[in-house]
């Protein structure tokens, strides 16, 4: 029997390192048969911590007896390449891109640290704080006096994933997005809850299957009602009459991640990423 193939990646940048984390997946899920194990090594802003990362890359590539690979965003040409002799597989995540660009405008790029950032964080920051508290606000139908203010509504049956979707949303894209669970008494009820009432067009419905809500709920309460086949079986017939009764749209989540989930819903809906509140 063959063992899975390990390769050790670090992630690099002068900043947070979530540019060159989140890009790195993004290229090293094309790989599903190779683990990589991840190093992220943020605020690599200085010639002493320059040297201090290819000192911790160069033991790993002893440690492994295999050269790691290093994905950086590092604006500094001096950094990098002191970073670049190091015992890996270099790849400057920006170098082919920003060269090609520069080629087409036949204007020289101005490298600034933190650049990377500033332009979407001048606009988007607050917008995306703001999404993530009301998310926090509304989560779970806490609260549902201010659903006039939501961009989204996610409903579905308790532990169906709208909490971490409603994050990520608020997160990523600044999408004000409360979240409203559709219990086994609204499910008696032919009528949506009442909160919901006049904010139809703002409705999305999540599933998932039977046995991965079994699995969920047993993690939070084992052998109870709640997380017993039938239970969930009879929530999930029953929610999913509701969406096709009022005409809701909705997704089945079992098989995405978070992201998938919440680019779907973005898509189905027409909704603009990180757009912006009156105040």
């Amino acid at each position: 029997m063959s063992t899975q193939q390990q390769r050790t990646v670090f992630y690099i940048s002068d900043g947070t390192g979530i540019t060159a984390e989140t890009i790195g997946k993004s290229v090293l899920c094309q790989f599903p048969g190779i683990q990589f194990n991840e190093v992220v090594l943020p605020y690599i802003n200085n010639t002493q911590q320059a040297h201090k990362a290819v000192q911790k890359i160069n033991d790993q590539a002893e440690q492994d007896q295999s050269q790691p690979l290093v994905m950086d965003t590092l604006v500094s040409q001096e950094l990098r390449a002191i970073i670049n002799t190091a015992n890996a597989i270099n790849l400057d995540i920006f170098e082919g891109v920003i060269g090609k660009i520069s080629n087409h405008l036949n204007i020289s790029p101005s490298p600034i640290v933190g650049n990377s950032h500033s332009r979407t964080d001048s606009k988007g920051y607050k917008t995306r704080m703001d999404a993530v508290h009301f998310a926090l606000d509304n989560d779970d139908g806490a609260q549902t006096k201010h659903y006039d203010m939501a961009d989204l509504i996610l409903i579905g049956v308790s532990r169906s994933g709208k909490t971490p979707t409603s994050l990520y949303l608020a997160m990523q894209y600044g999408i004000r997005t409360a979240n409203y669970p559709i219990t086994e008494d609204d499910l008696d009820n032919p009528e949506l809850p009442s909160c919901l009432h006049g904010q139809r067009h703002k409705i999305f419905g999540l599933m998932i299957s039977v046995e991965r809500l079994v699995a969920i709920r047993n993690e939070r309460k084992a052998g109870s009602r709640y997380a017993s086949f039938s239970q969930c079986e009879m929530e999930l017939r029953a929610i999913e009459a509701m969406y096709q009764r009022y005409q809701i749209p909705y997704l089945n989540i079992t098989e995405m991640s978070v992201e998938e989930i919440s680019t779907r819903i973005l898509l189905e809906k027409g909704m603009t990423r990180n757009q912006t509140h009156q105040a």
